[in-house]
């Protein structure tokens, strides 16, 4: 059996995810950063993507994320962010609506502050679908 630690996934409105977990993969400014057991303790940047769970009985469980940023402690990991959803959770033609609208903003001529609006709006849809179709939920 795999050492455990307990994780937390919390947002603004819930306590979105806690238990025991075996490992955690989210999605970091550096790309895809792993935290098994034992890891060395620190703060770190979590982006617009997903968060990929190991439970202690060996499920894995994938979920979208907007950006926020974890902690790493002895035995424990809390992640917090503006944004957590399950694939069940996520509107699909919400989020495609999104992704067009954003794309369309792209291809406007717009200010630096808005098309990275416009930028992060679209990474939010992407990832939403990505989770949503991932899991092929009807």
């Amino acid at each position: 059996m795999a050492q455990t630690y307990r994780l937390d996934i919390i947002t603004p409105e819930r306590q979105f995810y806690s238990g025991m977990v075996e490992e955690l993969v989210v999605d970091s400014p550096r790309g895809k950063m792993g935290v098994l057991a034992g890891h060395v303790p620190m703060v770190a940047a979590v982006s617009i993507g997903t968060i990929d769970i190991r439970d202690s009985e060996g499920r894995r469980l994938q979920c979208f994320t907007s950006d926020g940023f974890m902690e790493i402690r002895p035995g424990e990991v809390v992640v917090m962010a503006q944004t957590v959803e399950w694939p069940e959770e996520i509107d699909e033609r919400r989020a495609t609506e999104a992704r067009v609208k954003a794309e369309e903003h792209l291809r406007q001529k717009h200010s630096i502050h808005e098309y990275q609006i416009a930028s992060a709006s679209l990474a939010r849809a992407m990832a939403r679908l990505r989770v949503r179709r991932s899991v092929n939920i009807d």
